[in-house]
């Protein structure tokens, strides 16, 4: 039984998840205490919900925001908790319950959960995306989670896109995140409007689908935008699949036709008819899902590889 545990900016999520990728029970608390504190109340829920689940505790996957380091444990410069800059959690959480624990970015720990248990499962070469307030996703290539020089997390949101578009976060212009997520369809409904009227991605999605016109408008926008990203993986990787997922894709019925256009009129040179592109299979408790998918991709892999090595070195 892994005790699941996810950071995001506003909660911390934590539950028991079985070896089927089943969520037996799960709290959360606010994002908004010290480090100290936040190690106390993950503790305690992991304590309560092993306890609600009737469970022994014989791992701990963590997936959070980032930036943070796979290999120590330890968070970055983490903008939402100052105070948690690296610190180890691994670490602490190793002290506290003695079981072997591990820490992803929480897209890469997105990726592996509908690799192992969701909509990419199967699959050798799987891309997942995530499209909300920002835009994330993790690779998966013949079930190992790809990772950049000195194991960075490859930044899928932060390809240009067009370098005359506006400024994003990251200093970059034209960025994909900055033309192709939630705020960014705001963005563009705000600039049509007279008033502004409280816009959100979600209800510029309710009102397209009522027949809005301008919101019907912002929608393509924002379509496009999307299919010319997913074209461009589509174009490096051509992978056996492309799971997209995040808040923005529970509208995903106003978005798809006009995906696969814009992937369709650039991916020439490419198998572009092989690449699916399907939708999360996880729910909402994709996030804890995906915390406890970190554990068993560290460590239950890393045994069945090694029992696998030792079995063909005896055979020889």
């Amino acid at each position: 039984m892994i005790g699941a545990v996810d950071i995001g900016g506003t909660k911390i999520a934590v539950g028991m998840v079985s070896d089927k990728g089943k969520v037996l029970s799960k709290m959360e608390a606010p994002t908004d205490a010290g480090y100290s504190e936040g190690l106390h109340r993950i503790s305690a829920m992991l304590h309560d919900t092993a306890r609600i689940a009737g469970a022994t505790i014989t791992g701990i996957g963590i997936g959070s925001t980032g930036p943070v380091d796979p290999f120590t444990g330890k968070f970055g410069e983490v903008d939402f908790l100052p105070g948690w800059r690296h610190k180890c959690l691994v670490k602490d959480l190793m002290r506290v319950f003695k079981v072997k624990a591990a820490l992803e970015n929480d897209a890469d720990a997105g990726a592996l959960a509908e690799a192992g248990w969701g909509a990419g499962r199967g699959k050798m070469r799987m891309i997942y995306i995530t499209v909300g307030t920002g835009i994330g996703g993790g690779i998966v290539l013949d079930g190992k989670l790809y990772r950049g020089a000195d194991g960075a997390h490859p930044e899928l949101g932060h390809h240009v896109v067009d370098s005359s578009g506006p400024l994003c976060s990251c200093g970059a212009r034209g960025c994909w995140e900055a033309l192709a997520a939630g705020p960014a369809m705001v963005q563009w409904m705000e600039g049509q409007a007279s008033s502004h009227d409280g816009f959100t991605a979600r209800k510029i999605c309710e009102l397209a689908q009522r027949g809005d016109e301008r919101a019907k408008n912002a929608v393509q926008y924002e379509a496009h935008y999307l299919g010319v990203g997913l074209a461009n993986l589509v174009n490096l990787f051509t992978p056996d699949v492309i799971v997209l997922g995040g808040s923005v894709m529970k509208s995903a019925g106003l978005f798809l036709d006009e995906i696969r256009k814009t992937i369709t009129s650039n991916c020439r040179f490419v198998p572009f008819e092989k690449t699916e592109l399907v939708l999360a299979q996880l729910g909402e408790d994709s996030n804890l899902i995906g915390a406890a998918r970190v554990w068993h991709h560290r460590f239950r892999q890393k045994t069945r590889s090694d029992k696998a090595r030792k079995k063909a070195k005896g055979r020889r």
